[in-house]
């Protein structure tokens, strides 16, 4: 029999101070598609990669002219359940540190205060030259009015605050430089084939190191800057547990696993703790 909620409960009874891990998965609720399928592959074509975005201005013109079009999506999303429920568990005393594989900022907006954005946050841009950071909301200003006619584009929304714009002349699409020093502006997340910043890392797993248990949620942990976790776990002999619909790439490793939506999992956790005897957040 697969295990239920139940089993859940009992885990983090038996190890109430999480690190908890989430994924794409978390957000899809909330209207942010994901980029893996049930199996762990690809769903759509690989993002923008770090290096194409510095050397070439026509892949920087097609990444601001989509993200014009997807940012819309991005910027009127709003937590989902298992936000919520992740919340309440913090909130209760369960979540020592929650560390987030997405940029979209909506832990912290569902009441999270213990957060790691370990790829960044979209709706921060930064410049490359003199580390300037400004509002996303400001660069979809100025991209707006540098390009009139593009907002009345239509495209399907794709991961982070992208769109499906394709087909289109990206050519005359005008970039806007960094305000103080005419920089090249990028948003402040972590690119495929870029580096989470160390400190990030240094964070997340000195959080883990305080922890009992790790807990994955909505992540098939394909990529290493999340899977480098559970690794950290094993080799530290802390248990692990995860929620997600489908393959991870830890579940050779994992000690309880449900195969159930994020959220109604999530939530169903909560309650089931509340029942129990209750724990004081931790000072």
């Amino acid at each position: 029999m697969a295990p239920d909620v139940s089993a859940l409960a009992a885990f983090v009874r038996r190890h109430p101070r999480l690190l908890v891990l989430t994924g794409a998965g978390c957000s899809t609720e909330s209207g942010i598609p994901d980029y893996r399928d049930a199996a762990g592959r690809w769903k759509r074509p690989e993002p923008m990669r770090y290096q194409r975005f510095i050397a070439e201005p026509l892949a920087r013109q097609r990444y601001w002219a989509r993200s014009l079009i997807g940012w819309r999506r991005m910027a009127g999303a709003q937590p989902g359940a298992a936000h919520r429920a992740l919340a309440q568990l913090e909130a209760a005393g369960y979540v020592r540190m929650l560390v987030t594989q997405n940029v979209d900022g909506l832990h912290g907006a569902a009441g999270s205060r213990r957060v790691i954005d370990l790829h960044g946050r979209i709706d921060t841009v930064c410049c490359l030259a003199c580390h300037a950071r400004l509002p996303r909301e400001r660069m979809q200003h100025e991209l707006l009015r540098l390009n009139p006619g593009w907002e009345r584009m239509e495209a399907h929304t794709a991961p982070d605050g992208d769109a499906y714009l394709d087909g289109v002349d990206f050519a005359a699409f005008a970039v806007p430089p960094c305000p103080a020093c005419g920089g090249v502006l990028k948003p402040d997340v972590v690119f495929f084939g870029e580096n989470v910043p160390r400190e990030r890392v240094g964070a997340a797993l000195a959080a883990l190191a305080q922890a009992d248990a790790l807990l994955v949620a909505g992540s098939s942990l394909m990529v290493y800057s999340g899977y480098r976790f559970a690794r950290a776990a094993l080799d530290a002999g802390q248990p692990m547990a995860a929620v997600n619909l489908g393959h991870t790439r830890a579940d050779a490793l994992l000690a309880l696993k449900l195969e159930q939506p994020v959220g109604a999992a999530l939530t169903a956790l909560a309650a089931a703790l509340r029942e129990g005897e209750p724990r004081q957040p931790e000072r």
